[in-house]
């Protein structure tokens, strides 16, 4: 009983860094780009 709930642990752990190898991989994770611009005020004495 102990072995089988330890296989079902190391399945599990492996089935979940697949899938989340293959969404990191597959899905699209830049960011959003955008122009800004921001006022910048220099203390030049």
């Amino acid at each position: 009983m102990f072995w089988r709930i330890i296989k079902l642990v190391l399945f599990l752990a492996i089935v979940g860094f697949a899938g989340l190898s293959a969404y990191a991989y597959l899905a699209d994770l830049s960011p959003e780009q955008k122009e800004r611009t921001v006022p910048v005020t220099l203390n030049a004495n």
